[in-house]
């Protein structure tokens, strides 16, 4: 009999992340077969067409300029004030919602769908996500108890299933009285679909009209990791005006990241945003976020924290940093331009693709498939229901010959 000593609701499988467990398989490939032999799809980075990591020079130059002491001490436990600031600015751009906003700073996007879920929910609560969804969602529930419920994203036409995240957004509601529901938007991750402004119109429709009973307690969770890799220049930000004048007893948090926007991916610094009609909810958030950061992490990266406020409130540093942004914006663009247009060549079915790292392919038995893909030394990550090809990480010219051979594959397992 085996001998434990974590406690019950520390006990996890003992397994290693799939991912990076296969990247790891490709990069032997790489050594083995040569990188122009392997098409390694693995990771959520941008890297370019010679397999090296994409790091913005306008961001690490500010890094390296900074004198040490502002490298090396310690951030505020709810973050830098002019980061609070300034963070908010490149967030919304120039449709900041009129309503109470309050931010804290978390480590990544990450930290702020954990404070959600912690924060607004209640132990055995089910929050609401999609069926094609980040799977940390369910490692952080399970990690406080709390279960994941799945409204089905797609409908039968392929577009945006509002009928299905009605029916679970009222059935959870209505046992639970409050709701917690992450949408993943702009740029899913793994589907690289994003709400329109008509689709966030309706999502918003619905929780309004359970907003009626003033017992609902109803949390929006907006996970936008991926924005700044989203439409041509600001017309995926257009949503956030939406959240003006919300009834009370609708809280949005939104969950900012700096990994991908600012290549600061190990870096880990980002922000939750509250945002509330209400002053006193908009305060609640903040502290009770102050509390968890210092009871989780203590403080954030107050490096990172000063490279966002130095590029964001300089006009020149802002127009170096989105001039370089474009470039790599432009360059991920023609990747998944060249992915889709091969998909559509050779009749490999997709989801719905309009931003972002990442296209899906739905399929059965994904396990089988990838695996049968390495074998072709094409590594692409197995989903419940799929296959996730990181367009982010291959070049344009392997993006155009992978559907063939993902095709291939898929009519033979």
């Amino acid at each position: 009999m085996a001998f434990n000593m974590v406690a019950d609701h520390a006990k996890w499988p003992m397994a290693n992340d799939p991912i990076f467990g296969l990247a790891a398989k490709a990069k032997e490939a790489i050594d083995k077969y040569g990188k122009e032999n392997v098409i390694d799809s693995t990771l959520g980075a941008l890297v370019d067409d010679e397999g090296n990591l994409i790091c913005l020079n306008t961001v690490y130059n500010e890094l390296k300029s900074m004198p040490n002491a502002a490298i090396a001490a310690y951030a505020q436990v709810a973050g830098q004030p002019d980061f609070l600031e300034a963070v908010q600015k490149v967030c919304f751009g120039k449709y900041k919602p009129d309503a109470h906003i309050r931010v804290v700073a978390t480590p990544g996007g990450t930290g702020s769908v954990r404070h959600g879920i912690w924060n607004y929910t209640n132990p055995g609560d089910s929050i609401l996500v999609s069926d094609w969804y980040w799977s940390p969602y369910v490692t952080i529930s399970e990690e406080f108890n709390r279960k994941v419920t799945n409204y089905e994203l797609f409908d039968d036409k392929n577009e945006f299933n509002i009928a299905s995240f009605k029916e679970k957004f009222e059935e959870l509601l209505n046992k639970q009285k409050r709701l917690v529901t992450v949408i993943n938007t702009p740029a899913n991750n793994p589907t690289g679909y994003s709400l329109s402004d008509e689709e966030w119109d309706e999502v918003l429709n619905i929780a309004k009209e359970n907003a009626k009973d003033p017992e609902n307690k109803i949390i929006i969770l907006v996970d936008c990791a991926y924005i700044d890799y989203a439409g041509t220049g600001d017309e995926r930000r257009k949503f956030f005006k939406k959240f003006s004048n919300l009834p009370e007893n609708i809280f949005v948090l939104v969950a900012y990241s700096m990994s991908k926007g600012y290549t600061m991916y190990g870096m880990r610094s980002g922000a939750a945003i509250g945002i509330s009609s209400n002053k006193d909810i908009a305060d609640e958030f903040f502290y009770s976020c102050m509390h968890s950061n210092r009871a989780n992490w203590s403080n954030g990266t107050r490096a990172a924290m000063e490279v966002l406020t130095r590029i964001a409130n300089d006009p020149e540093k802002t127009k170096a940093y989105e001039d370089e942004l474009y470039e790599t914006k432009t360059m991920l663009k023609k990747r998944a331009e060249a992915f889709v247009n091969g998909a559509k060549e050779v009749g490999l079915d997709i989801l719905p693709y309009r931003d972002g790292f990442f296209v899906t392919i739905p399929c059965e038995n994904a396990k089988k498939a990838s695996d049968e893909l390495t074998k072709e030394n094409l590594f692409v990550i197995a989903l419940k229901k799929g296959l996730r090809f990181a367009v982010c990480a291959v070049s344009e010219e392997k993006c155009r010959t992978a559907p063939a051979k993902i095709k291939e594959v898929l009519e033979r397992v």
